[in-house]
């Protein structure tokens, strides 16, 4: 199986040139408070001019159900990504408002099995899972999951950068790796960073 790739944070047109050239599977724009943060805007601007076939994923924390799903319904995202306390009722709710048309990605803190296992029934289409709350840039201890690896597709989050990316992969074998500090040099992200990134996890060599 082939890991998708995610470049996390984009919030400039030099961001969205970046990915048309190499060609993550998603991008994601942050409207949660965060120095990465954008507006609906903004993310509709940029999203306009990304490539097809990349898809957009919004990322919240205790959002609005409703805004989020109309961002959706507006085209402005292409999946939902949530990142606080939301509940299973949350996710539940923006399926109603979107038809059962958002992709829903919910995040985990991974703090041992159970962490995940609470996950497993969910109605999300995703799991991603990450080191405390998300954003901080550094990795969780992957042997919390030797006992719990999640039957549902997930995105592997949490201290990722182009060096090591790839023994991730190899060891927990993702349906997708999610990326952003890790790709950024002093806040900002680094085209040649998101190249090797996305190099080191696809095996075609012509990068």
């Amino acid at each position: 199986m082939r890991t998708r790739i995610k470049i996390c944070g984009l919030t400039r047109w030099e961001d969205i040139l970046a990915a048309n050239r190499w060609k993550p599977d998603y991008i994601g724009f942050v409207f949660a408070e965060s120095r990465r943060q954008v507006g609906k805007e903004k993310a509709r601007e940029l999203k306009n001019m990304l490539r097809p076939g990349i898809l957009a994923v919004g990322v919240f924390v205790n959002g609005d159900p409703e805004e989020e799903a109309g961002l959706f319904r507006e085209g402005v995202i292409d999946l939902i990504q949530l990142h606080g306390q939301e509940t299973e009722e949350d996710i539940r709710r923006i399926k109603l408002l979107t038809g059962g048309m958002a992709p829903v990605i919910r995040a985990v803190s991974v703090t041992g099995p159970e962490s995940v296992r609470q996950w497993a029934d969910s109605s999300a289409d995703f799991l991603l899972l990450d080191n405390g709350p998300g954003g901080t840039g550094s990795a969780f201890d992957y042997r919390l999951l030797e006992e719990c690896l999640p039957e549902k597709p997930f995105f592997l989050a949490g201290g990722l950068e182009p060096e090591g990316v790839k023994e991730a992969v190899k060891a927990l074998k993702p349906f997708a790796v999610d990326v952003s500090s890790g790709v950024e040099t002093e806040g900002v992200k680094d085209e040649e960073k998101i190249r090797r990134f996305i190099r080191n996890v696809r095996t075609p060599v012509n990068f």
